[in-house]
């Protein structure tokens, strides 16, 4: 296995990309505030924090440097991620159905750009130097 990306530089680069996401919703809900939930911003604060604290799981520093810790925890900060994410999205719709469906698709696009953020970031920090 390959070196990990430290937590620092993760930290940077999901604050970089939640800053352009967060700016892109807000376009969002000004230019088409009929179609945007008024929950987007909190959409976005979400992910960051819980993309954050999954990823600092995954990336804390192991004395071992072994694979199958790296596999285990990623596996297992993938299924509190989708549990969690899964609990804010049905308690929300339960909540607020007036709002429901708008939510759903915001949470589920903002949840495919996060996961696309992290296959990239991690694939890339963990391919071999050419």
């Amino acid at each position: 296995m390959s070196k990990k990306l430290p937590i620092r530089k993760f930290s940077f680069l999901i604050i970089v990309f939640s800053v352009i996401v967060a700016g892109l919703s807000l376009l969002f809900q000004w230019l088409f505030p009929h179609l945007a939930s008024p929950a987007l911003p909190f959409i976005v604060l979400f992910f960051f924090v819980m993309t954050l604290f999954t990823m600092f799981v995954v990336l804390r520093n192991d004395n071992g440097n072994d694979g199958k810790r790296f596999v285990s925890s990623y596996m297992i900060s993938r299924t509190v991620k989708i549990l969690s994410c899964l609990l804010f999205l049905f308690l929300y719709m339960y909540l607020n159905q007036a709002d429901a469906i708008r939510f759903a698709i915001a949470f589920l696009v903002i949840y495919f750009l996060y996961a696309i953020f992290e296959v990239f970031v991690l694939k890339k920090e963990n391919q071999p130097a050419k």
